[in-house]
């Protein structure tokens, strides 16, 4: 018997990322990155909402203080949850390359914002690894970056992980979450060679690792002591773009997809494409982090 996710909302997103649960209100948030959108989903109402803004949107994590800090286009701005066209700029990033924008960002234990960047033309390596400290300092954790893409930490063992899409690999990095400090990188998964790619990353109560794989029509299971994948689920969209665990108890994985780039034949093929998905794995996750200022 195959696992296979559900769709639970025919979103039509054109490039979905980013899901968050929300412990606060019980809703699953995500992006359309070129729609420019916040979006969120309640499960108890089946009903959504969606803001818009001015810029594409990477990745939205709720603040500690109020409303949410944005990886936008340009740089990593706070928004009070009222006007999405009055946002308050916290810090500009990559000036110098305006061929960049902001990819996918998550917040460790301590409250501090993990982000990356990527090329929006074919530039292969102009992308890097970001942290913004809780005093809003941003400072370059890596460079070379192809698509700077799933976040993800085992704090018991002192580990984060990481993807960057090009390298069709998931790395891990000695982590110390008091201090920040992350180093030593390297590859200790290795997706076959294929036409599907790893995309957005979470992790389970077991340590085990969850990839999205663009082009895989898939979310696979992972254990990154071994190097192993040891699950699969199916999820009826071509481009598996990122999932987490949400529900009231962090069993149910949510998954995002997107439509960017398909052809009319690929869209015919899958026209579920740029849904939102959920599949009910057997296991829990862990609760997702978010940002705490110093300030």
């Amino acid at each position: 018997m195959t696992d296979k996710a559900e769709l639970v909302l025919d979103a039509r997103a054109v490039l979905g990322e980013g899901p968050h649960w929300n412990d606060a209100d019980g809703k699953l948030y995500w992006v359309d990155i070129e729609g420019r959108q916040l979006r969120s989903y309640d499960p108890a109402t089946g009903k959504e909402q969606a803001v818009t803004f001015g810029q594409r949107i990477g990745a939205a994590v709720p603040d500690a203080a109020g409303g949410w800090i944005l990886a936008l286009q340009q740089g990593i701005y706070r928004y009070d949850g009222s006007n999405p066209d009055q946002l308050e700029q916290l810090a500009e990033v990559e000036p110098e390359l305006p061929g960049n924008r902001l990819n996918d960002a998550k917040c460790d234990s301590t409250g501090r914002l993990w982000f990356g960047s990527m090329s929006m033309g074919s530039e292969q390596s102009a992308g890097s690894l970001y942290v913004m400290e809780r005093d809003g300092k941003v400072r370059q954790v890596l460079s070379g970056v192809g698509i700077s893409n799933g976040l993800a930490w085992d704090d018991r063992l002192g580990r984060m992980y990481y993807i960057d899409s090009v390298t069709r690999a998931v790395d891990v990095l000695d982590y110390d979450p008091e201090s920040g400090k992350a180093d030593n990188r390297r590859a200790i998964i290795h997706l076959p060679e294929g036409n599907d790619v790893p995309d957005g990353m979470t992790i389970d109560r077991e340590g085990m690792l969850w990839v999205a794989q663009w082009g895989g029509s898939c979310v696979s299971r992972w254990n990154p002591h071994t190097g192993e994948q040891i699950g699969r689920v199916e999820v009826p969209a071509l481009n598996v773009t990122s999932c987490t665990f949400g529900g009231e108890a962090l069993d149910e994985l949510y998954i995002t997809t997107a439509r960017n780039g398909m052809s009319e034949e690929e869209l015919e093929r899958w026209p579920l494409t740029g849904g939102l998905f959920r599949f009910k794995p057997g296991v829990q996750g862990i609760a997702a982090n978010i940002f705490r200022s110093l300030s």
